[in-house]
C-alpha cells in the first residue's frame, strides 16, 4: 500500500507520513498503548502536489534561513533567473559568460522542473521554465540577466565592465 516513516518530536509527539503508490500521502500523528485513551489522532489526505508543497514549506524555511545568510556577504547576491521563449538563453548553452564580459559571477544551479543540476558546465543546454541560480555582485547579476534576455549587456552594465579587468588592463 505504500511507505510509513515515522519520527517522534522533541515534546514527545509522534508523528508519520505515508506515502501510498498511488502518488497521495498521509500526514499523521498517533498515540501507543502507553499514551492512554486521552492521545488525540489526527490524519490529513495530501494530494502529491499538496505533499510537495508541504516539504517545501517545511525544508524551504531552512533553505531560505541559509541564503539570507550568504546574502549578508558584502557584494554577494544571489538571484534566480527564470527562462522564457523569447529569452536569448532559451535553447542555448550557459556558454563562457567571462568570453561575454561577465567575470566574477558563478552559475550555481540549473533547476529544471523538480530536478537541479548544480554546477553546470558552459555546454549544458537552457530551455524555457528553467531557473538558473546564479551568485556575484549586484552589477554582475545583473550584467549577467542582461545577457541571458538579450544575448549582449547594455550600455549602462558597460561602465562596470572596467571592474572586470584586471589593473592595467
Amino acid at each position: 500500500m505504500g511507505v510509513l516513516h515515522t519520527f517522534i518530536t522533541d515534546d514527545g509527539g509522534k508523528c508519520g507520513v505515508i506515502t501510498h503508490r498511488s502518488g497521495h500521502s498521509d500526514l499523521i500523528t498517533f498515540s501507543d498503548a502507553a499514551d492512554g485513551d486521552a492521545a488525540t489522532k489526527v490524519s490529513l489526505r495530501l494530494s502529491e502536489d499538496e505533499a510537495h508543497t508541504l516539504a517545501e514549506l517545511l525544508g524551504g524555511t531552512r533553505i531560505t534561513e541559509s541564503l539570507s545568510a550568504l546574502e549578508t556577504l558584502p557584494g554577494l547576491t544571489i538571484d534566480w533567473f527564470t527562462v522564457d521563449y523569447d529569452d536569448h538563453i532559451a535553447g542555448q548553452p550557459l556558454g563562457d559568460l567571462a568570453a561575454k564580459g561577465v567575470v566574477g559571477l558563478t552559475v550555481v544551479a540549473v533547476v529544471r522542473g523538480e530536478t537541479a543540476n548544480p554546477a553546470p558546465s558552459g555546454d549544458f543546454r537552457v530551455f524555457p521554465g528553467d531557473t538558473l541560480v546564479v551568485a556575484g555582485s549586484p552589477e554582475k547579476v545583473a550584467k549577467a540577466f542582461s545577457f541571458y534576455r538579450s544575448g549582449g549587456v547594455k550600455a549602462a552594465a558597460a561602465a562596470v565592465a572596467s571592474i572586470d579587468s584586471p589593473p592595467g588592463a
